[in-house]
Parts: C-alpha cells; structure tokens; sequence
C-alpha cells in the first residue's frame, strides 16, 4: 500500500516544489493551514507529514502539539520544512515531538533521503506495534490494545455525543473442553472462536480481543444497545455453526458460548447529548466512565452463566449495582425475558 504524505505549507509555491521532489515516494496530499491539515488527518491519518513551523493562524509547533496529545494520532512522524536553523528552535521542535528538521531552500536528495528514511523507521515501529497489540496465538487484539481502545473510545464518545458498546464472551466450560481434548486442541478451539468473532465484526471500526484465557472482549463504537444486541445474537449463531464438538459439556455437545453485554446510548442513564461547545470542553460530567462500562458487561455475563450459559444478556451501565436489572436478550425478532442476574 502505498504510502501517503501531507505537506502542511501557507505557500502553495513551497507545497509544489516538494510534490514535485517526492514524486514516486508516495501519494501526496497538501493543506494550506494548520486547521485545514488536523481536518484532513483525523479522515485519514498520514504516513509521514512535512509542515511548516510558521504559519498563519495554527502554527506547525501549535499543530505539532495538537497531534501529539491525541492517541490516534500520536504516531505519525513530523518532520518541520523551516527556515530557521537555530539550535533552540530546533531543540523545542524535538520536545515536542519532530522527527527532523530540513532547511529551506530544500535540496532534492536531501528531502527524498530523509523522508524515505522516516517512512523505513515507521513501516518498522508499527510492525512493533502490531506485534506488541495482538495475541500470539488467536492473532486478535490482546487486553492491552483493547484497555487503550476502550479508553480512546469513550473520550471520543462522550466528546461527540456518540454510542459505544462492549460485549465481553466466555467460552463455556473450556477446564471441561480442555480436559477431555488436550490443551493442544484447548487452543486450536480458541483459534477458531476468535476467527468467528472476527466474522462477527460487522465495520472495520470494531475490534474483538482476547482478554484473558477463554475470555474475549468486543468493543462496537457507534453501536447502540439495538445494533449491539443484533451482534450478539450473531457471535452465539456463529459459534454453535462451527460444530467444534464437545462431548462433555453440561450446555450442549457442541462449543457455545456466553455474552454479556453493555451499551451507553441515549437510552443509558447519564447519556448527555454533548452540544457543540461541550464536546470540546474538558468538563464532561463524570457520571459514567469506561471501567464501569465494561464492569456492568462482566457482570451480565456472570448473569448469563448463572441463567444457564450459551445465551446474551445485557446490562445497562448505570444499573451496575442492581443485578436484577440484568435482562436476557433474546433471538432476533423475539422479545427479551425480563429476570434477575443473581
């Protein structure tokens, strides 16, 4: 895949010139201002950006800042085109995050040389990343990447008044599964639970993770409790459709699996419908958090396990401390049975 370069230049004369350098190094796109190229890297985050230190309005250290406090944003090279050659100024460009500096007027070779350089060193830290966020032996997400996802995701939903969910899914009985079959085939079935909750994630958007053991988690942004209950009712129908036998298992003689499942939409208690000036503020009220969110999913799962297993049960975040409000959810065009969790 082809890498892709945002040059950040008031001039567009500069912006030309060094399209015309880079030419064959990657795809190129270009913004005049610092407001114009944040727009553009929060559609489609860049391989490498070149911007300018001054500019009007944003200045590229003001932009270089911004990027950087943001997660999803916060890997993506910088390196500053300037005519400054001052040791100080390129020393606070470094603190807050340059990976370079090249001098105006820009020499050719020198543009290519490093820019092909910072491409290498990136292609190389995300291979890193990849590595160090996903499980060795399901090749999911692992728990940590899933925790920072978690995190990234409730900020941005709370921020832009959008919907998020999480289902957490217990392989059932897997001591069992694991006794009777062999650890060899214990992990061959965790192979394949993953692969169908993989299946399940209906946008590139959602991620499925290995949380621990035969435990797996699900993180749907802009999902509500509706769109969330449709894909939990599909993980059940997906595993019992791998027919991974087994023989000894009290729920049935095939692999299932149980979901509990948790959602903050406008129908959660302490939904606040941001408007536009509290979306940017740092204010929110605190009513709710991510760990509750994912703690209120852990708990209707214990209530689908002690209801019987292989089934999808839900509960609302802010009913965290009433496990009576936990509530089966049933198969599609079915509706759900009202019973208490404990």
């Amino acid at each position: 895949m082809q890498d892709l370069i945002l040059l950040v230049d008031d001039d567009l004369a500069v912006i030309k010139t060094m399209s015309r350098m880079l030419a064959g190094v990657g795809k190129i796109q270009f913004a005049c201002s610092g407001a114009d190229a944040m727009r553009l890297v929060r559609e489609v985050p860049p391989s490498l950006i070149l911007m300018d230190s001054e500019m009007p309005g944003m200045s590229g250290f003001q932009l270089c800042k911004l990027l950087k406090a943001d997660p999803a944003l916060v890997h993506i090279p910088m390196i500053f085109v300037t005519s400054h050659n001052e040791v100080a100024f390129e020393v606070t460009g470094f603190e807050i995050g340059a990976v370079d500096f090249i001098a105006k007027p820009v020499s050719p070779p020198l543009l290519q040389a490093r820019v092909k350089t910072q491409l290498r060193i990136k292609h190389l830290t995300d291979e890193l990343r990849r590595t160090s966020m996903t499980d060795g032996l399901t090749q999911v997400a692992n728990r940590r990447s899933f925790d920072e996802a978690l995190d990234r995701e409730w900020t941005r939903s709370r921020r832009n008044a959008a919907s998020l969910s999480v289902l957490m899914v217990d392989v059932d009985h897997f001591k069992l599964f694991n006794d009777r079959y062999g650890h060899v085939a214990g992990d061959q079935c965790l192979q394949r639970i993953a692969g169908a909750l993989k299946d399940a994630c209906l946008r590139p958007a959602d991620i499925a993770a290995r949380y621990g053991g035969e435990e797996f988690v699900m993180l749907l942004p802009d999902t509500s409790r509706e769109g969330a209950t449709h894909v939990a009712t599909r993980i059940l129908a997906v595993v019992a459709a791998l027919g991974v036998a087994h023989d000894v298992s009290p729920t049935a003689g095939h692999v299932t699996v149980s979901v509990g499942l948790s959602y903050y939409d406008e129908t959660t208690v302490g939904w606040v419908a941001c408007s536009g000036e509290l979306r940017h503020s740092d204010d929110l009220p605190s009513v709710l958090n991510s760990a509750r969110l994912l703690q209120a999913a852990d708990k209707a799962l214990y209530a689908d396990k002690l209801a019987g297993r292989a089934q999808a049960w839900m509960l609302d975040p802010s009913g965290l401390e009433v496990s009576s409000e936990a509530r089966k959810i049933a198969p599609l065009g079915r509706s759900a049975d009202v019973g208490g969790g404990s």
